[in-house]
């Protein structure tokens, strides 16, 4: 469990004058018990550009944790997406690149690029759900020695479910869910999930909580995170 400072909405939102949004996190959470001790540190820096025909956005986090001496969290990612038409059409076109490294689910380093399409199955100021899917292109490289042969670029299908309500302008729901089986063999997937709750102090600062679930079938490893502490951003 980690504390952590999460990009969230708040009363300020795109608009036609405001275009960008800037967020950063540095947090963490200690732990000591008469068994042991243990320390997670987490830190994000997210980048949005909200235009009428393209948005953009380029997301990095870093996930640090020891317990009892022993290191079981180094988990690292980078990543840019762009839509095209999203703001204007019911079908849009996405494109993704990433960059992620994981201790805890023993991958050395995993690149993914591709695209596809995306549907707003509802669009409102209140209320929004988006489903989208697409190819991606990945190579991978793992911790294990025994899977270092399956380090050659294979094709995923990326299906992801994104949803935002907002209630009162108060409470914000909002969560994130990609399913992504290799084309070549189901039983290679990746899962991942996160879903948030925030309630909203003002305009830039509100209280969060999440939960981040993780799964890299190649290796049989998942994790799972709970997040709670404050949320700040920036519209400009």
């Amino acid at each position: 469990m980690c504390c952590l400072l999460r990009a969230g909405t708040a009363f300020c939102q795109f608009n036609d004058s405001i275009h960008y949004r800037v967020s950063y996190a540095a947090t963490g959470t200690i732990n000591r018990a008469t068994e042991g001790r243990s320390y997670v540190l987490n830190n994000a820096f997210n980048f949005d550009v909200n235009k009428k025909y393209m948005s953009l956005n380029n997301s990095n986090s870093w996930v640090y944790g020891e317990a009892n001496g022993k290191k079981n969290l180094n988990d690292f990612s980078s990543s840019l997406n762009f839509d095209i038409n999203r703001a204007i059409r019911t079908w849009y076109f996405w494109g993704l690149a990433s960059y992620t490294t994981s201790y805890s689910l023993r991958i050395r380093g995993q690149f993914q690029a591709g695209g596809g399409i995306g549907h707003n199955t509802i669009r409102k100021p209140q209320a929004e759900l988006v489903i989208s899917d697409g190819i991606l292109f990945e190579r991978s490289n793992l911790y294990d020695a025994a899977d270092e042969k399956k380090a050659a670029v294979l094709a995923r299908n990326s299906l992801r479910i994104k949803y935002r309500f907002v209630i009162g302008k108060t409470v914000v729901i909002d969560g994130m869910h990609f399913w992504q089986p290799a084309l070549s063999d189901f039983n290679d997937y990746i899962v991942r999930s996160t879903n948030g709750l925030s309630v909203n102090l003002n305009k830039w600062l509100s209280i969060t909580t999440s939960l981040a679930y993780n799964r890299f079938n190649q290796t049989g490893r998942e994790n799972l995170l709970i997040n709670f502490g404050l949320t700040a951003q920036k519209y400009f």
